[in-house]
């Protein structure tokens, strides 16, 4: 029996924003009733360049249900390009996690959004028509090229939560193997960030701040504020034992800083405040 946490319960069970939008500006539908769930996502854009109205129909399983809400929800108020950032890795966290087998759900979720916004552009979805691996669910080869590069996937397993890939009759796990065998054999480069949106950006310092940063302060009787975030400044007020500590400053840097260069973004630049 999969876990579900409290929001996809809730998003399931109290659905938002479900229906159709009249005269859309942008529309999509992907996955396959036969094929076990579909999404159809409808928005309609404002004045200002900004999604008013999010609406969607489903057919599927409580994950599939309750991304497609998520999603409905995180889009009312971005501009089409904020949109455009939204992954399935950004729905599933709004959800506070997906069970690893229902990960498909939000990469549906993202799926329906990039084709809806195409539509809105007059333009197709590049690079995902292809040759059909998975012929149970549908799934071309560069949906799953892009998958497994996309979530650095290893197994087929791995594919199969992902994309349903493989999850049928079997038939295709080989040449699903032969797709992961061939993009663990390319070279890599240095790792591309994602540009973020100031709204992600700020999250992610949240987050950082309060898992990464914090407990380790927190060990010495030391604490951190997060104040506010200016651009690339991110204002801080130490507390505890960091407030009276001369060391404070080093601390700011070579540890505060330096995490969040890491693992949001390297042009941070942190600064302590009195508050």
């Amino acid at each position: 029996m999969w876990e579900y946490s409290e929001k996809v319960i809730d998003h399931f069970l109290n659905p938002r924003n479900v229906g159709e939008v009249e005269n859309p500006d942008g529309e999509a539908l992907v996955g396959n009733i036969a094929c076990g769930d579909d999404i159809k996502l409808t928005f309609m854009v404002d004045e200002n360049g900004r999604i008013e109205k999010a609406r969607f129909k489903t057919f599927g399983c409580a994950s599939a249900i309750a991304s497609a809400s998520a999603l409905t929800e995180m889009v009312k108020g971005m501009t089409i390009e904020e949109a455009a950032k939204i992954t399935d890795e950004d729905i599933a966290n709004y959800l506070g996690g997906l069970p690893k087998e229902k990960i498909h759900c939000s990469v549906m979720g993202r799926e329906a959004l990039e084709k809806a916004i195409a539509h809105y552009k007059g333009e197709a979805v590049p690079g995902l028509e292809g040759e059909v691996i998975c012929e149970c669910f549908g799934v071309t080869k560069p949906e799953i090229e892009r998958v497994v590069r996309d979530h650095g996937l290893k197994t087929v397993e791995e594919v199969t939560n992902y994309t349903k890939a493989g999850g049928g009759c079997g038939g295709c796990v080989d040449k699903i193997q032969e797709i992961i065998d061939r993009i663990q054999a390319e070279p890599t480069g240095p790792p591309v960030r994602p540009k973020l949106t100031n709204l992600q950006k700020i999250r992610l310092i949240e987050e950082t701040i309060q898992k990464e940063i914090r407990p380790t302060l927190q060990e010495d009787g030391g604490d951190l504020e997060l104040i506010d975030v200016v651009g690339n400044r991110v204002l801080v007020a130490t507390r505890g034992a960091c407030a009276a500590c001369v060391a404070s400053q080093l601390t700011l840097k070579d540890f505060v800083e330096a995490k969040l260069k890491e693992l949001v973004a390297p042009e941070l630049q942190v600064e302590e405040v009195a508050s």
